[in-house]
């Protein structure tokens, strides 16, 4: 089965290949395209009238010299034949007609002495010769029919004629009676020269459509060539815009439209790399202001921390002696104080985060000692039930892991309620740890958020023990990782959030210490649920 899933993953992954190498050109293929149609369109135009121009051309001159020769042999031979010729003689005019010709054959027809059809061909051969029975009924109906005379018209008869063909061969077959009942004559003219030479100059026509659609082509090529270079260096450019190189700028030369595409964008680039280093400057400042106050604050801080610690002493104090008056306002104090202590300590985690000082102190740990300790270490023993084997060695930054932990299990039982399940599996080359509580759940418009920044669930708790960073700084310990923490509903009722991180981080930093003294301690965050 995993054999077929990769061989369907490289099947679809060279299918993509594939499909990216034809949107890369589709562009260039589209006006090859066009360009050969348009070709291809004039050429078979412009072939197809010249061949139908020459085609008319050589057959109406063929056709007007064999009917002109025919009409002109009738008149010098047919016309001297006596009444009622016999088919002899009939025979000698219609062979001196035939001689005067090319390729053609002659058919007389006449009345006998006897009042017998007599006719007289110029050639006697049984298959080559020329009878009445190649001529076609229409021809000889229009021959043999008498014209009204009138002023438009002077003669009886005319000379008709139309093209037939006989096999492949193409044949003008013409008639003509004599006026005052002589002989009726019929001549068959061979067009096969004709139609050898109209289709040499169909061949001719053909191999120049072809030729002009392959010029066409190149010149498509060129002319793609050279209007798509442009515009890959312009999507190169963008590319290295997107990739975050903000002072890529086009040349730009000329004054048509790509040179105001590059103008445009060198403009639209110039903007963008202000606006992101002032964006930047800003950023730079916020996190210097709050790197700075946190700083600032942590000196008072100290001072203060003593200060209730001694107040807290005297609460605990058998001697009972604070006023019971103040004491309330004492508990609220050194409650408020621890708050704003961890505050800052967050605040300043957060920072290091912003400016990618934060650094992994990696070593190899038992997964179930180092979650025990957490618990052990927060007294959280009777509340939380663990399901991980001994054995499950990972390489990491332990203090880290106890910060995620320390969140994750801390917010559970917060907001959840226990008990509170914590199970771990390896899945592959990953770690997956989950905490599982008892409680109501997450409600579906709050998840999204849960890893928000300050974000918390109700806006009437706005003064809960949590800052609202908890969730959002194991997150980012998980990120550093090279891990994801992920939180959902149970089916069976409850939060879940799953932690998964790769089993060795080595591959992703440098064994090394944290930069500028990344250390402290970060108590657990209570993020609304």
């Amino acid at each position: 089965m995993t054999k077929a899933r990769g061989g369907i993953r490289g099947w679809a992954a060279a299918r993509r290949k594939v499909q990216s190498r034809i949107r890369f050109t589709s562009l260039r293929l589209r006006l090859v395209v066009v360009f050969g149609l348009v070709a291809l369109t004039a050429a078979v135009s412009a072939s197809g009238i010249a061949y139908w121009l020459n085609r008319e051309a050589v057959q109406t001159r063929a056709q007007d010299a064999a009917l002109n020769d025919f009409e002109r042999e009738m008149q010098s031979h047919v016309s001297t034949l006596r009444p009622n010729p016999t088919q002899d003689q009939l025979r000698v005019a219609a062979r001196k007609m035939a001689d005067g010709g090319e390729r053609s054959s002659v058919l007389l027809i006449a009345e006998g002495a006897d009042g017998e059809t007599v006719s007289g061909s110029s050639t006697d051969n049984a298959l080559t010769g020329f009878s009445l029975e190649d001529v076609p009924a229409s021809l000889q109906k229009a021959v043999n029919k008498r014209q009204k005379l009138t002023s438009g018209n002077k003669h009886a008869y005319h000379v008709y004629w139309q093209r037939v063909i006989d096999g492949d061969t193409p044949y003008l077959v013409g008639g003509a009676k004599m006026i005052g009942g002589g002989p009726t004559g019929y001549m068959r003219k061979s067009l096969a020269e004709e139609a050898k030479d109209l289709n040499s100059l169909a061949w001719s026509l053909g191999i120049a459509t072809g030729l002009s659609l392959i010029g066409s082509a190149l010149l498509a090529q060129a002319a793609a060539t050279t209007v798509l270079k442009p515009v890959q260096r312009l999507g190169v450019a963008a590319r290295r815009l997107g990739e975050g190189k903000l002072d890529t700028r086009l040349r730009v030369s000329g004054t048509d439209e790509l040179a105001d595409l590059s103008r445009t964008f060198n403009l639209a680039a110039e903007s963008l790399e202000k606006k992101v280093d002032d964006m930047s400057a800003r950023e730079e400042a916020s996190r210097r202001f709050v790197a700075d106050m946190s700083h600032e604050l942590r000196t008072p801080l100290t001072a203060i921390t003593a200060v209730t610690e001694v107040l807290e002493e005297e609460l605990d104090a058998d001697t009972g002696s604070l006023d019971p008056m103040i004491e309330p306002a004492v508990r609220l104090v050194v409650s408020e104080t621890r708050r704003l202590n961890d505050l800052v300590e967050n605040l300043m985690e957060v920072t290091r985060f912003d400016a990618g000082t934060a650094r992994l102190v990696l070593d190899d740990v038992d997964i179930a000692d180092q979650i025990t300790a957490c618990i052990d270490a927060r007294a959280w023993l009777d509340a939380v039930e663990l399901d991980a084997e001994r054995g499950i060695i990972t390489n990491l930054d332990p203090r880290r892991l106890d910060v995620i932990l320390a969140n994750l299990i801390g917010n559970a039982l917060k907001h959840g309620g226990s008990p509170v399940r914590v199970s771990v599996r390896t899945e592959g080359e990953d770690l997956l740890i989950e905490v599982q509580d008892h409680g109501p759940g997450i409600p579906e418009d709050v998840l999204p958020h849960v890893f928000d920044r300050f974000y918390k669930a109700s806006a009437s708790r706005p003064r809960s023990e949590g800052s609202g960073l908890g969730l959002s700084i194991a997150l980012e310990n998980a990120h550093i990782h090279g891990g994801e923490i992920t939180a959902a509903n149970s089916p069976k009722g409850g939060a879940v959030f799953t932690l998964r991180l790769p089993r060795d981080a080595s591959s992703l930093v440098a064994e090394e210490g944290d930069a500028e003294g990344d250390g402290g301690t970060h108590g657990t965050e209570g993020d609304g649920q």
